[in-house]
């Protein structure tokens, strides 16, 4: 009996001492709640602010970083302050080797974190941690109309093709012209009176024949041996597949209303010195 009532005694004692601790603990969570967060020193945005990343709207700061930022600050739970890169810049090494812009406020521990449209570089890798990107592009040139708009010249009708086929095809007609002559002169069938050894497939004759083909109208003389006939059934096929090509871009040039743009890549762009062109000092864009 006295054992069963300690027994009982103990238990009670321990309900008790796990319901006031209990209580005691809801009533720190507040406190906790409360507690100040880690503060970020500072956090380094685009040195020119950048529609839609960074903009300006009265005296605060908004854009996609800014949005990421308050994203990432309510889900890590810490308190940070905004302030603008001092010098300007992105990030590039100067020659004392000191890097300049939101890269060198980090290396300096100026600022915690850079939350910018930030370039990834192999020289930026080996100084700093990047995040996973979340946009990837290439360097775009952008032109004004009023730059690549051009009078039509009088060798408009050449634009379809590009020079090198062109020239291609130029060599095509003199070699098909030159088979169809060879084939006739070696042929017995092209040949109307043997005795008098007249040919009248000559090869100014070929000429002819192989422009017209190209024009698509009929040429005399026509070749009367198989071998002759089976080379001027290929150059036709070819010049109604060639045709077919030429018109459809045309169509599409006239329709576009302008020529093709005179600078495609990069390289274009250096190679031409009547276009001015430049980029903000200290980017990725001004190393490349």
């Amino acid at each position: 009996m006295d054992k069963g009532l300690h027994f009982t005694i103990c238990v009670v004692t321990t309900v008790l001492l796990l319901r006031e601790s209990s209580q005691a603990g809801e009533e720190m969570d507040p406190e906790l709640l409360a507690a100040p967060k880690p503060c970020c020193s500072c956090v380094c945005v685009p040195p020119c602010q950048e529609d839609p990343y960074v903009m300006v709207r009265g005296a605060e700061l908004e854009g996609y970083c800014m949005e990421l930022l308050a994203a990432l600050a309510g889900m890590l739970r810490f308190q940070y302050r905004v302030k603008v890169v001092g010098d300007g810049q992105y990030g590039a090494v100067a020659a004392g080797g000191n890097w300049s812009g939101m890269i060198g406020e980090i290396l300096r521990r100026e600022a915690d974190i850079a939350v910018a449209p930030l370039t990834v570089t192999s020289a930026r890798e080996e100084v700093v941690s990047f995040t996973t990107p979340f946009l990837q592009t290439g360097i775009g040139i952008l032109l004004r109309k009023d730059t690549t708009s051009q009078d039509m010249s009088f060798f408009h009708f050449l634009s379809p093709f590009s020079k090198e086929t062109w020239t291609a095809l130029l060599f095509a007609y003199l070699l098909t012209c030159f088979c169809l002559f060879l084939v006739a002169r070696l042929s017995p069938c092209e040949w109307n009176e043997p005795k008098n050894e007249e040919n009248h497939f000559t090869f100014l004759n070929s000429l002819w024949f192989g422009a017209g083909a190209l024009a698509l109208q009929g040429a005399t003389p026509r070749p009367q041996a198989l071998s002759v006939r089976v080379i001027a059934v290929v150059w036709w096929l070819f010049t109604l597949a060639l045709l077919a090509a030429y018109i459809a871009n045309f169509t599409a040039l006239l329709s576009s209303g302008s020529e093709q743009l005179p600078i495609q890549t990069f390289e274009d762009l250096v190679k031409q010195r009547n276009l001015e062109f430049g980029t903000l000092e200290g980017s990725s864009t001004f190393y490349y």
